[in-house]
């Protein structure tokens, strides 16, 4: 359990502060955020992915309630939020969500798909920064969908499918029109490991990651509202670029599917901002295949190659990076000691992630708050994070 027993008993107190002291079964599921190392915006074109499940998590201390009934309450928001399970009949229309409504769609999938589900009454603790692009709500999909199941029965999913129906909430009930990583991430997560993932086949590698080096997540202070920004525009730009090259490439099913040299043969054919948005996924997908093997082989000057022409790809190319995260980004080329950096997530907003030499962590974290400051009168929260295992429950 990640926090250790004091973090599990502490939570656990607030859950009776909440609603009460009984001797009932009282239950804790987790689920971690997660920090794309490199192939953003691969993942809703069936392409490759290089994320970590990271050590910031959610958390939600529970009792099962026999009525259906499931309330919540969010230490974050510091609000209570209850829905029934029984009412739970179709999607909301796409808006502005709030955080019970990631919740509730999870619901809602795992009930379609025929799971046996229980009411709870539980408290979240979420020690993922929300809007940071650390994948916040995916992670807190996970760890509702544990609380949800009713582990007795026999049709309990394995964490793939989890993670499939979990994302499938937030994109037909919540509204954003998100790739299966961040879900997957959360659900089959490895301390120690980035995991490439195949979002076409939902196949999983881990991949070791160096020892020496630290993940280090600046965040800009810029909270990206991915249901509110562009995201659903560039999926569907994407979707345009698919139908239109299938005139010429006709099994085409996604831009996984485009070779690079057969893109560059017919993107005339393709108005722009569609053809630049196709040509970042088609090379960012190249790019997951040869940061493996720079990560395999140790060569980490290739790795810091590739961070910078995915971040100049998804500045120029993809147009989902700000001033605030080039800054980031420019400062952290500056430091001795730092491999690469770039922008993690979906952009709009949100963090960096860069690959830092153990010894010159110290060195970043007071340069990279103090330069950015200057350049943009903001504060950047430097955050050193841990790899960490997928999601779980205990019960206490």
């Amino acid at each position: 359990m990640t926090g250790g027993l004091a973090h599990v008993a502490r939570l656990r107190r607030m859950l009776f502060d909440a609603w009460g002291s009984t001797e009932e079964r009282v239950f804790v599921s987790r689920a971690p955020g997660r920090v794309n190392l490199i192939g953003e915006h691969t993942d809703y074109n069936q392409g490759l992915v290089l994320p970590a499940a990271i050590g910031l998590d959610v958390s939600i201390a529970f009792r099962p309630r026999l009525d259906g009934r499931v309330e919540l309450h969010s230490l974050a928001f510091g609000e209570t939020r209850a829905f029934d399970l029984a009412e739970i009949n179709k999607p909301q229309m796409p808006g502005s969500p709030a955080w019970i409504d990631y919740a509730a769609g999870t619901a809602w999938t795992l009930a379609e798909a025929g799971i046996e589900l229980r009411g709870l009454q539980g408290v979240i603790e979420s020690r993922v920064p929300l809007g940071a692009g650390l994948a916040s709500s995916a992670a807190l999909e996970l760890a509702t969908a544990l609380a949800l199941i009713d582990q007795a029965r026999t049709n309990v999913p394995g964490p793939v499918r989890l993670a499939e129906l979990a994302r499938r909430g937030e994109e037909e009930f919540v509204g954003v029109r998100c790739g299966p990583m961040d879900q997957l991430a959360a659900a089959l997560g490895r301390a120690g490991h980035a995991l490439l993932i195949d979002c076409r086949s939902f196949d999983v590698e881990p991949v070791a990651l160096p020892s020496g080096f630290s993940l280090v997540v600046c965040d800009s202070g810029v909270p990206r509202r991915l249901g509110e920004s562009a995201h659903n525009e560039r999926r569907a730009q994407c979707e345009e670029g698919v139908r239109l090259l299938q005139k010429r490439l006709p099994w085409v099913e996604s831009l996984r599917d485009v070779q690079p040299e057969e893109f560059e043969r017919w993107r005339v054919e393709l108005p722009d901002p569609v053809a630049q948005r196709c040509q970042h996924v088609i090379q960012e997908n190249a790019r997951v295949r040869d940061a493996v093997t720079a990560l395999r082989a140790a060569d980490l000057d290739q790795l810091g190659r590739l961070f910078a022409q995915s971040h100049t790809s998804l500045r120029d190319l993809y147009e989902v990076s700000s001033a605030e995260l080039d800054a980031l980004v420019e400062i952290a080329g500056e430091i001795p000691g730092v491999v690469g950096a770039r922008l993690t997530g979906a952009g709009f907003g949100g963090s960096t992630v860069n690959l830092v030499r153990a010894d010159a962590v110290d060195a970043f974290r007071h340069i990279v708050p103090v330069r950015y400051a200057e350049r943009t009168g903001r504060s950047a929260t430097i955050r050193v994070v841990e790899t960490a295992d997928g999601a779980g429950l205990t019960r206490l």
